[in-house]
């Protein structure tokens, strides 16, 4: 036997094909990067920390990510490439040993109406199949059992074409069967208008008789509605019943307006195609308002809310159609399909039941396969998500997840853990952003980037193990041990909101008193009733306002300044100042730069190949014109304003001849929520998720509110931070307001003054009030998972 060779036949001596063990980062300068050069171990955890906008998401997803996906992407034929979302190769100088990188974020689920939890998840298509073959009786293949496909009749010629022949046959009533429920169109819900919320009879079309969002009578509405004949300074009430008809109902009709050829349609089909065809919750938050306002969703009598036809839910297996079987609760389903006993099914019945068990593994056995995918929190799409990998044979793959404890209760997180650990040991590179301590600490390797946020961070200030980490001496490490304590004194309430019978979802006739006047955190295992609680007994009370997790819709023109409102009073302090119009300081209206429209950068279409985003040379990238930038307001011009971080522009603004109070205020409240280091003109698009919650909380403060709701405000949130957000909780209550906070971060808890615990598991293993009272008495009971986890945390 040769020296190089083993017993087993194997060469002992080290293959070159093995040294590839590390992915090399050399120089990245993604957003707020700083020439960054890192070396991360193949085939093992890395977590990467850091405050909140220090540039986790920028290295992690936006450089090694990104191209990943883009050289894997170029692989493809240009024809392929035409269909594929372009991507710009990241800022930086050399990434070396890239494996296939799959992403699992936060965003939320599917825009469209008729996706749920198991058409997402590939649930629905195999039990259409088990339908398809055991459902009795027999209506058809599994198209028969699908609600997005409507059954189909047909008689006339149908040709065929067979080895160059085309046989013709006559065919009468042929039928293709669908599920979908005729009445609904597979939605579950019928829609109706109240049309007193649509227009204001006592006012004209030109006086905005009509509320609709964007429907403006000075551009070619206005010319569209005479168009069609109707009087635009007639009052409303006086149309006629055919105008009524003309404005509200008409179908799609030609006409010629200004020499132009456009066509008509009534105001109702035309919201209905624009706004009832997308995901409500999906919808800009103006035109969410009008939709709630405007329509009233009604379960459809024909199909009772299961969106298939009354054949797709004749057809049972085991006494169930597929309907009860997508209502079912996961972990239940998982039981039934376990009991089916069907040797000509069986791989499929397999399948289905890993798919099941894997649901059940990580947590989300609460769920329906029926729930529509648009309500799950970031949390639980973003393990929606993971379950399609847990299966699979594929090994050195990079997987990377961004913050995947989001919604998760301490008991659970340990099987996350557990989940990124099986991931890693099968082969593969998990790249992990976090800042949950417990999921810190079973990482292989740490990389922490600071030492502040926004302009302020950007470098790597730690590699290594997490006990180097705990030893370093960077804001993460002096942090990593932090423990709240509890309160003492906790405060009085001055009153209580009172729910009674609240039996929304999984709630069981839940009687409670939430306190107000003080801090009340909601606490329980993720699908154990506290959203619903909230949404069905508080959101829609008067005086409530709700600061929730739903993504801020915008495009890449929209930034802090913009969505909070903030730009408004900025463009009128430089109007006055400078005796202009305020639109010449809005790079979306009269002051745009006109070669980039106001955008600062100009896209380059090249076909099938990426498109070439390049700063605009007339405006340098500052997005208003030239003549715009000789007004100035203190000294500075609005682009030199808009590149302002907050804390500057909160001095700017506050005092001398810049002194703007309105402006001054929203820029105050940017601060208390920890976002003093972002720019005015930031692209919304570049936020973290975290960071969005918390700039969409500061234009929330501004109304006129008593009883503030918070879901999860710890989202995204450095462990330094989460003692900033609980300085502003205090203040809110301190201000006078009620405070409720769903919440799973222990310190948040430690720091109530009143906890409703609910469960005592997921789904309908949960739904019921398990303690009521203070942190101190729930740590002293230790009657719930909460309250162990509490206690260990607290160390008590």
């Amino acid at each position: 036997m040769s020296a190089g060779t083993r017993a087993d036949g194997r060469a002992s001596t080290p293959h070159a094909a093995d040294s590839h063990d590390l992915i090399r980062v050399v120089g990245a300068r993604q957003n707020n990067l700083k020439d960054v050069s890192v070396e991360l171990p193949k085939r093992r955890l890395t977590v990467f920390t850091g405050v909140s906008g220090s540039g986790k998401s920028s290295l992690v997803f936006d450089t090694i990510a990104a191209e990943s996906q883009r050289l894997i992407n170029e692989t493809y034929s240009a024809f392929l490439q035409g269909f594929m979302p372009s991507l710009a190769r990241p800022e930086v100088d050399l990434l070396e040993g890239l494996t296939t990188a799959i992403l699992v974020d936060q965003e939320r689920m599917g825009a469209n109406p008729r996706s749920t939890v198991g058409t997402a998840t590939d649930a629905n298509a195999m039990l259409r199949i088990l339908f398809s073959r055991l459902g009795n009786p027999y209506i058809g293949p599994p198209t028969a059992f699908a609600f997005n496909v409507p059954t189909r009749k047909a008689s006339g010629v149908m040709s065929t074409e067979k080895g160059g022949r085309i046989e013709k046959n006559v065919v009468r009533e042929a039928v293709y069967q669908g599920g979908m429920c005729p009445k609904c169109e597979g939605m579950g819900s019928l829609n109706d208008f109240d049309l007193t919320a649509l227009y204001d009879e006592t006012k004209s079309l030109n006086e905005g008789g009509l509320m609709v969002p964007g429907y403006s009578m000075e551009g070619w509405y206005g010319r569209l509605f005479q168009g069609v004949g109707l009087d635009l300074d007639k009052p409303i009430g006086k149309f006629s019943k055919k105008e009524m008809q003309d404005l509200l109902y008409k179908e799609p009709t030609k006409i010629k307006v200004e020499g132009v050829n456009l066509t008509y349609e009534g105001v109702i089909p035309k919201v209905q195609k624009s706004m009832l065809s997308k995901d409500v919750e999906a919808l800009q938050p103006h035109v969410r308002r009008f939709v709630e306002r405007v329509v009233t969703f009604t379960t459809c009598p024909e199909c009772d809310g299961s969106r298939l036809s009354a054949e797709a839910r004749s057809s049972t297996i085991a006494g169930r159609n597929i309907a009860d079987v997508c209502a079912m609760q996961i972990t239940d389903l998982a039981d039934w399909v376990r009991e089916l006993d069907e040797p000509a099914v069986a791989p499929l019945l397999a399948g289905l039941q890993h798919l099941l068990d894997s649901f059940v593994g990580i947590g989300l056995g609460y769920l329906s396969l029926d729930r529509p995918a648009g309500t799950l929190s970031g949390g639980e799409a973003q393990r929606t998500k993971m379950i399609r990998h847990l299966g699979s044979s594929l090994t050195d793959v990079t997987y990377v997840f961004d913050e995947p404890t989001i919604g998760l209760h301490p008991h659970d997180i340990q099987r996350m853990n557990d989940l990124l650990l099986r991931l890693r040991d099968k082969g593969n590179t998990v790249l992990v952003v976090e800042h949950k301590p417990e999921t810190i600490a079973i990482a292989d390797h740490v990389v922490d980037l600071g030492p502040g946020a926004g302009s302020a961070g950007g470098e790597v200030m730690f590699e290594g193990t997490v006990d180097g980490l705990r030893a370093s001496d960077t804001v993460t490490g002096r942090h990593l041990d932090d423990r709240a304590r509890l309160k003492d004194p906790v405060r009085t309430s001055s009153g209580a909101l009172s729910i009674r019978g609240a039996s929304t979802h999984n709630l069981r006739d839940v009687d409670v008193d939430i306190p107000l006047g003080v801090l009340v955190v909601l606490t329980g295992v993720a699908g154990s009733g506290k959203s619903s609680l909230i949404n069905g007994s508080v959101a829609e009370r008067e005086g409530v306002v709700m600061v929730d997790q739903a993504a801020i819709r915008g495009s890449r023109r929209s930034n802090p300044a913009t969505y909070t409102g903030l730009l408004e009073p900025i463009r009128k302090a430089f109007a006055k100042a400078n005796g202009v119009k305020p639109a010449l300081f809005s790079s979306n209206s009269e002051g745009a730069c006109p070669d980039c429209n106001g955008a600062g950068v100009i896209f380059t279409e090249l076909g099938v190949m990426a498109t070439v985003e390049s700063t605009c040379e007339t405006c340098e990238g500052r997005r208003f014109q030239a003549a715009v930038l000789e007004y100035t307001l203190g000294g500075r011009n609005i682009a030199e304003v808009l590149a302002m971080p907050v804390t500057e522009a909160e001095e700017f603004f506050a005092a001398g001849e810049a002194k703007t109070p309105a402006a001054h205020t929203v820029l105050d409240r940017l601060v208390d929520v920890g976002l003093g280091y972002l720019t005015l003109g930031q692209p919304l698009s570049t936020l973290s998720g975290g960071e969005r919650q918390r700039i969409k909380l500061a234009a929330q403060m501004a109304e006129k509110g008593d009883v503030y709701v918070l879901d999860e405000p710890t989202t995204g949130l450095h462990l330094a931070d989460v003692e900033n957000l609980l300085g502003l909780l205090d203040r809110l209550v301190d201000s006078g307001k009620s405070v409720i906070v769903i919440e799973h971060h222990q310190a948040v808890m430690a720091h109530a003054d009143w906890i409703i615990d609910l469960g005592p598991g997921a789904g309908h293993d949960g739904g019921r009030i398990v303690f009521e009272g203070t942190p101190a008495d729930l740590v002293a009971a230790r009657s719930t998972l909460t309250g162990q986890h509490l206690a260990d945390y607290v160390g008590a």
